[in-house]
């Protein structure tokens, strides 16, 4: 079907892909975005529908590296249909489904299966992550090339580190190419472990995460990333020392990119004060200190890339024991919102940020996806449109996500998505001011 063309007016366009920051319109036709210019030069289409982006932004829809949209196997928590119009409603037109999912993403025909369902019932555009091993059980290689060829872009055992160093090596060898994520954690470190060691773990007696598991495991990526020149991706950083690490590798030409996730720029282990199972994610929100470095981390490039780790569960998943809890909070919708309280307080560009979810995450991607992250003439559609003054409040119960799990149920968020474009198709307009 095809749409009316599109104008949108007097938005603040911010393209960091082609340094572009100004007041300009643009036009949509046909799925793509075919023009961009002053009021008086607008193309001569007989019809089209206005949008009017006055004192808003206007930039490339995000792209999340990081996400559990959990169908098949655990459609209680999330499904591909739920999963993406909730990321529509929070700018995202593409996101990267992780392979955690039962059955797991480790063969040609469950890959095929997936992007059948995402054909189908997705909102914005899925990319599917392969596992690293057979199950994700750490043993056994999984058919890295056959799997690149069914359409995964890169692999992961998500959760689960890859823990045999042979095992690591052999999968930077020959993973086509495609990066190869790791969950960095040395388990061999703590043992039942629920938050951020430290004062909070003491204060409320639950057994701690150190620092230094993560560390440990991305030093030892790194020296085997060194040793393999193999594509090396770190998921959801969280530590001061990983980005001492990462920054080192990076000079050092090692081929190794970096993602950070909203919460963990934005919400410190205190979080989890009265022993808030809504706030329990992995890796545990850590120190203000750590959130310091993982924002200079974003700043001097450490840090290629913000990614949600959008995590759904049900509701008895984190109703319970603190223990027993789910690890994880759902993301999608409050990502730009709590985001901008970093720009608002002056502690990270609006510029950089809207790169970290753009351009940075679509050269990880790699040039297969070259036209995402930009709004180039001649590309997608793929754009969004947000109001950085704009204040809300956050209602779980009007979460398009099924997970509501998130500590900031309540928080009034300053920074909103208005509208989200994909391929030329507007899939979210905020219906309160529409």
């Amino acid at each position: 079907m095809i749409t009316k063309p599109i104008l949108i007016k007097n938005g603040r366009v911010i393209d960091p892909s082609q340094g572009l920051d100004r007041v300009v319109n643009l036009m949509i036709a046909e799925g793509k975005i075919v023009w961009r210019g002053a009021t008086d030069t607008i193309p001569p289409y007989s019809e089209y529908e206005v949008i009017n982006a006055s004192k808003e932004v206007v930039c490339p829809g995000f792209i999340d590296l990081h996400c559990h949209l959990r169908q098949p196997g655990f459609e209680e928590k999330e499904t591909i249909a739920t999963g993406t119009q909730a990321a529509a409603k929070g700018g995202f037109t593409t996101v990267c489904c992780m392979p955690n999912t039962r059955p797991p993403l480790d063969s040609k025909k469950i890959i095929s299966y997936v992007k059948s369902i995402i054909k189908k019932e997705g909102m914005v555009q899925v990319l599917p992550i392969g596992c690293i091993t057979k199950s994700r059980e750490g043993k056994e290689l999984t058919r890295m090339k056959e799997l690149a060829e069914a359409g995964v872009i890169a692999f992961s055992d998500d959760g689960d580190p890859v823990t045999d160093d042979k095992l690591m090596k052999e999968a930077l060898i020959c993973s086509d190419g495609l990066p190869v994520i790791d969950h960095c954690e040395n388990r061999q470190l703590f043992v039942g472990g629920q938050i951020n060691e430290g004062k909070m773990s003491r204060k409320l007696g639950l057994k701690g995460i150190p620092a230094a598991a993560e560390e440990m495991m991305v030093e030892r990526d790194i020296e085997i990333a060194r040793q393999t020149d193999g594509r090396l991706h770190i998921a959801h950083v969280s530590t001061a020392g990983s980005i001492a690490l990462i920054s080192k590798a990076k000079a050092a030409g090692i081929k190794i990119t970096a993602e950070v996730t909203p919460h963990h720029l934005t919400l410190t282990e205190e979080t989890v004060s009265g022993y808030n199972t809504n706030a329990k994610v992995n890796p545990p929100l850590r120190t203000k200190q750590d959130i310091e470095s993982l924002i200079e981390g974003l700043k001097d490039n450490t840090i290629d890339a913000i990614a949600t780790d959008h995590a759904p569960h049900t509701t008895a998943d984190k109703n319970c024991d603190f223990t027993k809890a789910a690890f994880g909070i759902t993301g999608f919708e409050t990502a730009l919102g709590s985001l901008m309280s970093l720009v608002h307080s002056g502690k990270l560009p609006l510029n950089t940020f809207i790169a970290k979810l753009t351009v940075g995450p679509a050269k990880i991607i790699g040039d297969k996806f070259r036209s995402l992250g930009t709004l180039a003439i001649g590309n997608s559609a793929d754009i969004i449109i947000f109001n950085p003054e704009l204040t809300w409040v956050v209602d779980i119960n009007k979460l398009l996500s099924k997970g509501k799990n998130t500590p900031l149920g309540g928080r009034t968020l300053r920074g909103k998505v208005t509208a989200t474009i994909y391929q030329g198709k507007i899939v979210y307009q905020d219906e309160e001011i529409k």
